[in-house]
């Protein structure tokens, strides 16, 4: 459980583990923290996640947080849900998406149906054809290409994306030209405005 707001996170561990006698429920704040138990733990069943985490970049984290689960469900949590939300959430490969505003109740058993292999959204909620193209351009990007691609939505520059991958220069340049080709578009602003619709809906 990645949540921000420690009272909904515990609500939430404290009841799976009632409820579920031997459920381990891991818990943090932040998209750094999550990734760290990943890289500790090794797999996860189910990780909930809050769209709104402080290192999030819309939904920049949970790709981030998918290409190190795979194929673990990822379930979206937030306030915001409004229908382009939920489109997005379901548009991007999430298992379901939960709105803080429903009774804790119905909470944990949409969380027991996603682990019994469900899926779980609100039921107007159709994905826009374009979100849909956008992540299936998304989806053609490497491992690499998609950590430069969320770095460059981040503002991050070609030396300091290089540095935190441990790669050169050169090389990020190389993946920006593959990005820029598989995305449609010439160069790094428009990389950026394509994506948008993606990582942070309105």
């Amino acid at each position: 459980m990645a949540d921000d707001h420690p009272l909904i996170r515990e609500a939430i561990q404290l009841s799976m583990s009632a409820r579920h006698a031997g459920m381990v429920v891991d818990t943090a704040g932040s998209i750094a923290e999550a990734e760290d138990l990943i890289r500790r733990n090794g797999h996860y069943r189910l990780l909930i996640l809050d769209y709104e985490l402080p290192d999030s970049n819309g939904f920049g984290g949970f790709f981030q947080l998918q290409h190190l689960l795979e194929r673990t469900p990822i379930a979206i949590i937030s306030s915001h849900d409004g229908e382009q939300m939920v489109s997005t959430a379901q548009a991007v490969g999430a298992a379901a998406f939960l709105s803080k505003r429903l009774p804790l109740e119905r909470t944990l058993a949409s969380i027991e149906m996603i682990l019994n292999g469900g899926r779980v959204f609100p039921q107007s909620s159709p994905v826009e054809p374009r979100v849909d193209d956008l992540r299936k351009r998304f989806e053609s990007l490497s491992g690499a290409q998609r950590r430069v691609l969320l770095a460059l939505a981040s503002g991050d520059l070609n030396k300091q994306i290089a540095g935190d991958l441990g790669v050169s220069e050169a090389t990020i340049k190389a993946h920006l030209s593959a990005i820029f080709r598989k995305l449609g578009v010439t160069n790094r602003t428009q990389a950026i405005l394509a994506m948008r619709p993606l990582l942070q809906p309105e």
